[in-house]
């Protein structure tokens, strides 16, 4: 196929990823808005390589943001890359500092990321120059067009559920950690967006700071805006003035039960292994469930097992590895007042305060791992204690 250029007034990038996805197009994709620079390597239609002058959209700020690299060991390789001109990925996969798929998974991530966001310019220019491209060193990874394409229209959703939470990027928050899924590990996404919600960060100034994109930072805050461990504070905090918001940054509310609820299954997918890869293990196995509920393949079941192994391995060391006597903080009265499905009201009903949390398991026809996570919700929401024999 021959060259295209023009600007995004005339063919938005959705317009033109269809375009050259559908065709299975080969060449070098350049796209340039106020100073920001992309350039794209494709392949039959898929992306070989994203390359960004936006720090955020670095492969090692990713690896940082996600959990997989520290600052320290950033620089370690990023100054054997200098020397080597090895990529970085290959680096990293070398030394052993992040396994080769972390790294392949963090790549396509990023593909993702310098395409997707691009999705949201009004103004900027390109230029397609069909043709054959070069091999591609390091780690190798690629992205349908196709599968970016999908995956705008599920975000075009996503962004307005987003934007009823949260209207303006000049707004702030305030977060209760004890409804948090976990203790946020440190270096990881969650860990950085408390603290920075605790200094007193406006959204946008999160995103900013953080080197993330846009999309990554405000996912996560709605999702812990679900599960109310994030609520906007109605003022801003001590010594802040909130400025006034701009135009485009009201939203229109609209009813989306779960962010990622129409994602197409690869997006599921990757949010799920990524979860996973940080040891997140109870939001991974929620999504590797919903991903095979969505495409039932043996790659999502292989995915759905391996997460439901790790996660049953983690709620073992928690309750298990040690006798402990579940016992209600609740009375019988009040229990009966409770909206519980039948397996939680069996599990309740065989608390008698004599038998270890292992015994009760164990004669009840549950997976071990439905009951693990039964208990373990009724110890966070404070309907159960456990008391060590």
């Amino acid at each position: 196929m021959r060259g295209l250029s023009g600007d995004f007034s005339t063919m938005p990038l959705k317009d033109l990823v269809a375009y050259l996805g559908s065709r299975r197009a080969t060449g070098t994709l350049r796209v340039m808005r106020a100073g920001v620079r992309k350039l794209v390597l494709l392949r039959d239609g898929q992306v070989l390589s994203a390359s960004s002058n936006q720090p955020r959209e670095f492969l090692g700020q990713f690896l940082i943001n996600m959990g997989h690299l520290n600052e320290e060991q950033f620089s370690k390789a990023y100054a054997t890359q200098r020397e080597t001109r090895v990529p970085l990925g290959k680096i990293l996969v070398m030394t052993a500092l992040v396994a080769e798929q972390t790294v392949r998974g963090t790549l396509t991530l990023k593909f993702r990321e310098a395409l997707l966001d691009m999705f949201r310019w009004e103004e900027g220019e390109f230029s397609f120059d069909a043709g054959a491209v070069a091999e591609v060193e390091g780690v190798d990874a690629h992205v349908d067009l196709t599968d970016i394409h999908r995956e705008a229209e599920f975000r075009e959703t996503a962004w307005q559920a987003i934007r009823a939470a949260f209207p303006s990027g000049n707004l702030y928050l305030t977060v209760d950690e004890s409804r948090l899924p976990e203790p946020p590990r440190p270096g990881t996404l969650d860990a950085k967006l408390v603290k920075r919600i605790r200094e007193g960060l406006s959204l946008d100034e999160m995103a900013k700071v953080l080197h993330a994109s846009d999309f990554l930072v405000y996912q996560r805050l709605y999702a812990l805006y679900r599960l109310e461990a994030v609520k906007v504070l109605t003022a801003p905090p001590p010594g802040r003035q909130r400025p006034p918001p701009s135009d485009d940054e009201e939203a229109q509310v609209v009813d989306v039960d779960v962010i990622g609820a129409e994602s197409p299954t690869s997006e599921v997918i990757q949010a799920a292994r990524s979860f996973l890869e940080n040891g997140n293990f109870r939001d991974g196995e929620v999504l590797a469930r919903r991903a095979h509920e969505m495409s039932p393949t043996p790659g999502t079941e292989a995915l759905l097992r391996s997460a439901e192994a790790a996660l049953v391995g983690v709620l073992r060391r928690e309750m298990l590895d040690k006798p402990q006597v579940p016992s209600l903080r609740v009375s019988t009265a009040q229990l009966k007042t409770l909206q519980l499905s039948a397996p939680e009201r069996y599990l309740l009903s065989r608390i008698d305060g004599k038998r270890d949390l292992g015994a009760i398991i164990s004669v009840s026809p549950l997976k071990e791992l439905e009951a693990l996570k039964y208990f373990r919700a009724f110890v966070d929401t404070g309907l159960v204690k456990l008391i060590p024999r």
